[in-house]
């Protein structure tokens, strides 16, 4: 069974629906013993970093998550805030994060562009993964963006200014900057490619 974890700031409902419309059985999830069937797991993003973490710890899902995706290696996808807590720290809030890939988030200075980015940008694919990941547009909201210590982690990226980093992955460890739930066939094309990885994985 699919997890998509259902938290105070996320965007958990708008995730359920793709899944579904792509044929796939998915369930929201708000408790840390709700994983143990995990055949994948989705974290989607929307609010702030800091925000992010506090309900994730008060929960429980904050040790749950690293249970399940670090040490049983479960594939996980975090989506937009999602990806931003899978580094160190975020300057957002001055939020201490998983940490489970090396790396900082940083702001978009908003004397180069505007801030928050939203709407289309093309995106990138620069490191291969079994997601039949192709270039294409995807939809962004984001004032902040990953700068991760290992370009190896960087799995695509876009421009907005300067280049910054648009998707990480790392063995069974994936994120995207962009809203895959909102970014028409492309985004369920690459949502597909992560949810197949669970026959492969499991």
């Amino acid at each position: 069974m699919i997890k998509i974890i259902d938290y105070k700031a996320g965007n958990a409902p708008s995730v359920l629906h793709a899944v579904e419309r792509l044929g796939f059985k998915a369930e929201l999830t708000a408790m840390p013993e709700n994983l143990k069937n995990a055949a994948s797991i989705i974290l989607p993003g929307v609010g702030s970093a800091g925000a992010t973490m506090s309900s994730l710890q008060e929960s429980g899902m904050a040790d749950a998550l690293t249970e399940y995706v670090i040490n049983k290696k479960i594939p996980f996808l975090g989506v937009c805030v999602g990806l931003q807590i899978l580094f160190e720290h975020s300057e957002e809030e001055d939020a201490l994060c998983f940490g489970w890939l090396k790396g900082r988030v940083k702001k978009f200075d908003s004397g180069t562009v505007r801030v928050p980015q939203m709407g289309w940008n093309k995106v990138r694919f620069i490191n291969e993964a079994p997601l039949n990941a192709a270039d294409s547009y995807f939809y962004f909201v984001n004032s902040y963006y990953a700068k991760p210590k290992d370009s190896n982690d960087i799995w695509a990226t876009a421009e907005y200014g300067a280049e910054f980093t648009a998707a990480v992955r790392r063995g069974n460890i994936f994120g995207t900057q962009f809203h895959i739930e909102k970014s028409g066939e492309a985004g369920l094309k690459l949502l597909k490619g992560f949810l197949s990885l669970r026959i492969e994985t499991c």
